[in-house]
């Protein structure tokens, strides 16, 4: 039979398994619980869903821009070059010569390699034409090494070639993932196929891959469709500031090494070469940071106000946990009897609060891949890496952590109170009026004081923000984006020649304008709050140091634009077609350049010397070009007529037409004069204000959102805790109304005690919220960080919907019946 041996057991192997067999109880346990009550478990796992839901979806966003490195290869080493600005939209400022990245390639010692593109590209000014009807595309000039630096690779074909490069070079085009999806149902015989573009044929040498996205990281609210090649060649440099640079830093070198070492060959190029060129003063800063860095500040409020929410959520679940604990004293009673021990009772209730939150964390899961689906298609909004939010392992992971530390704050509370339950105490509690049933009723009313203090905080940091927004929103324009529209026309391919420009313009203007609904037209290379180029300029007699010329915004356009755009005219006359290239250059300036350049004297009939001796024949009211936020710098119209120093151009059109109708008008009235001209997609001036004011909107909304619900919260914690107070004082108030308290009087004490927390949490909350709204100063416009009336607002809002909350229990504490409550106790 052979021996009958005993194997060792592993005392370890035992604790394991037992350990083991009390979790999968407690969980079974806790499920049992939540079935047997499942109103409380459906509202537990509703309110930690959203707020994981919120949460995750908040974190998708930081981890997106702050976070994940940007797509490229090795994103730690790029580095991008600015101008002597590097102000988003100052063009010009952030932008620079050809030449001088020649130079500086060849000559620094800190870069593995320099790239650049064109950062003056035509939106929609690439025209597919053929048989169909024409279609725009927006195509960027790039370097030939700009893929390659960036680590970008074509999913199918290959890259730009040197000849390709070359100025009148073979026309070739490297198109976005998107448009060959699109357009081509993803042919992979699309390489090597010829285009019919307005502008000549265009051969495709490649299909980007779809992880690159130009517009999300380099133009935010832009839809980039295809890449053509940018010569780097004297015709080119002769453009001036025009190209924005990217450079990858060599192994081991920082980006303060680098920008020491800019600072002097900046310098050493400018000198070399001025007056010829224009001003050279590189300022670096890590490529990531460029792209993302403003959005920091917004950022890191909406994180500390998902924080904030998250503990609400906890505090609020404590609290009904602390009261369902209450109604479950007897269970908890029997449990003590059979020898339940305080370790068992606060795995058990634990073990069911991380149970419950890890289910709301499944359905704020789901909700957060609806939340980040919703904010991939907000393509308008100018925010950079938005189109790429995800939610990724990171969030997955970020789920489970913040899941596990809800159940464990929320269910602490509890757990402890249960734990401390003795028999004789549990058996006490089971009657209304007993003062053990109230012991840890401070407890409760501490955890609503909390939620009450921090929705305070929430509720004034938006109620800022909001302000803000609105006075963003009430900045004088300096134009009337009401009742106008813009399309964006390109005849340069079309018409060759200046006089058939001209004739196009006028023809053009006429047929718009005699078109019904129609009451103003006019043509402008550049509208309002989008992209800007700086030239320098002087005041004729004037004498200027060195490089030292004023700074304006120049705008190309026609008569008409000022009363198309709602721009008055403060002096002098507009523009007409009389203003052509053989009769006086005129120009037309703003206020804020009419002051800076000849203070109290009249500028009428004075000269400018610009791109040639201009008289200025008019001046007009300031206009926000460059942001909401920014006031007007020097600005001056040349006419359309006069100058060939401009693109493709934008229609202007102040209309009472709705504005499907008028896309049918316009392109109807433009249609007859050239057939195969194309036409952008139309868009209301109200457009251009709101992309402006897009970022500011997203912040309120998400922040205005966090602060009507933690407010929701607080009101239901409020809710419950006075209900369960008047649950437990219903022999006390039976009583003062035997002794001749009215209902009225039963209603105000219970009100009094709302108020008392009430007034409690929005004191301690004013305070955190002076403390608070200093981090979000720098996101205000208009509202200074204290100001009293949106303080007063909030507070008086939180105080009302507190009072509301407490209303509904102390009526239904005014309707109790004395004697039947009394002889039933």
């Amino acid at each position: 039979m052979g021996s009958c041996r005993e194997e060792p057991v592993s005392s370890h192997g035992i604790r394991n398994n037992w350990l083991l067999a009390n979790v999968w109880r407690d969980v079974g346990y806790a499920f049992r619980t939540m079935r047997r009550d499942y109103g409380f478990a459906v509202f537990a796992i509703l309110i930690v869903g959203l707020g994981v839901g919120a949460s995750c979806t908040i974190f998708s966003v930081v981890n997106t821009i702050l976070i994940r490195p940007l797509p490229f290869r090795d994103p730690g080493r790029l580095v991008w070059m600015a101008n002597h600005t590097d102000n988003t939209n100052d063009m010009s400022g952030k932008t620079v010569q050809v030449d001088y990245l020649l130079e500086y390639r060849q000559k620094n010692q800190s870069f593995e390699d320099l790239a650049a593109y064109f950062a003056f590209y035509g939106v929609g000014d690439a025209k597919l034409i053929g048989d169909g009807r024409p279609e725009r595309f927006t195509s960027i000039p790039v370097t030939q090494n700009f893929f390659p630096l960036l680590g970008v690779v074509p999913q199918i074909g290959r890259q730009f070639s040197a000849e390709e490069c070359k100025w009148n070079g073979p026309k070739v085009a490297m198109l976005s993932d998107a448009l060959w999806r699109r357009n081509f149902a993803a042919d992979p015989s699309i390489v090597g196929r010829t285009l019919p573009f307005d502008g000549g044929p265009v051969t495709v040498v490649g299909v980007l891959p779809p992880s690159f996205d130009f517009g999300t990281i380099f133009a935010p609210g832009t839809k980039v469709d295809m890449y053509e090649p940018f010569p780097l060649s004297p015709e080119t440099n002769r453009w001036g500031n025009t190209i924005a640079i990217v450079g990858r830093l060599r192994p081991g070198v920082s980006v303060g090494t680098a920008q020491s070492e800019a600072v002097i060959l900046g310098r050493q190029l400018q000198e070399q070469h001025f007056p010829k060129m224009n001003e050279f003063d590189p300022k670096l800063s890590m490529l990531g940071a460029h792209v993302s860095g403003r959005l920091k500040p917004a950022l890191f409020v909406l994180a500390c106000a998902v924080a904030v929410v998250m503990l609400i959520v906890c505090a609020n679940l404590s609290n009904l946990l602390l009261a369902r604990s209450a109604a479950r004293q007897k269970e908890i009673a029997i449990r003590v009897a059979l020898g339940a021990g305080r370790r068992h009772l606060l795995g058990q209730i634990l073990t069911e609060s991380v149970l419950l939150s890890c289910s709301g964390a499944a359905l704020g899961v789901g909700l957060a891949y609806a939340g980040t689906r919703v904010l991939t298609q907000l393509s308008a909004m100018r925010i950079p890496l938005l189109a790429g939010v995800k939610v990724d392992g990171t969030v997955l992971e970020f789920a489970v952590m913040i899941a596990v530390l809800t159940g464990l704050l929320f269910g602490l509370a509890p757990a402890w109170q249960a734990s401390e339950l003795t028999l004789h105490d549990a058996l006490k509690d089971t009657s209304r009026g007993s003062s053990q049933g109230r012991r840890h009723a401070w407890v409760r009313s501490a955890l609503v004081v909390a939620e009450i203090s921090l929705a305070c905080v929430l509720l004034v940091g938006a109620g800022l923000l909001i302000r803000s927004f609105l006075r963003v929103l009430d900045v004088n324009l300096g134009f009337v984006p009401e009742r106008a529209a813009a399309v964006r026309i390109d005849p340069n391919d079309t018409y060759k020649t200046w006089d058939q420009k001209n004739a196009y313009y006028t023809e053009a203007l006429h047929d718009v304008l005699s078109a019904p609904g129609i009451e103003a037209a006019g043509l402008s290379d550049a509208l309002p709050l989008g992209r800007n180029r700086s030239w320098g300029f002087g005041v004729k007699g004037v004498q200027y140091t060195p490089g030292n010329y004023p700074e304006g915004f120049p705008r190309i356009i026609s008569d008409g634009y000022f009363h198309a755009m709602g721009i008055p005219l403060k002096a002098g006359r507009d523009f007409t077609e009389r203003d052509t290239k053989g009769t006086l250059s005129v120009v037309v300036i703003n206020q804020t350049a009419a002051r800076n350049l000849f203070g109290g004297r009249d500028p009428l009939g004075q000269v400018l010397l610009i791109d040639s001796e201009r008289t200025i024949v008019g001046v007009v009211g300031d206009v926000r070009h460059m942001t909401l936020e920014e006031g007007s710098g020097n600005e001056f119209y040349i006419p359309i007529r006069q100058t060939q120093d401009y693109g493709s151009v934008d229609l202007v059109v102040r209309t009472s037409l709705p504005t499907m109708q008028l896309a049918s008008r316009l392109r109807e009235a433009l249609r007859k004069i050239e057939p195969n001209l194309p036409t952008s997609n139309l868009r209301t001036l109200q457009t251009l204000v709101d992309r402006a004011a897009s970022p500011r909107r997203f912040v309120v909304l998400l922040l205005g959102g966090f602060a009507g619900f933690a407010l929701i919260l607080a009101s239901l914690g409020i809710y419950a805790v006075i209900s369960y107070s008047v649950n437990q004082r219903q022999t006390e108030i039976g009583i003062r109304m035997a002794l001749g308290a009215s209902p009225a009087t039963v209603r105000q004490l219970i009100l009094r005690e709302t108020m008392r927390l009430a007034g409690i949490g929005a004191t301690i909350g004013l305070v955190g919220a002076l403390l608070a709204t200093r981090v979000a100063a720098s996101l205000l416009y208009g509202v200074t960080a204290t100001d009293p009336l949106t303080f007063t607002g909030m507070i008086a809002v939180l105080v009302a919907i507190a009072a509301l909350a407490g209303y509904l229990p102390a009526m239904r504490a005014a309707r109790i019946e004395p004697v039947t409550l009394l002889r039933s106790e």
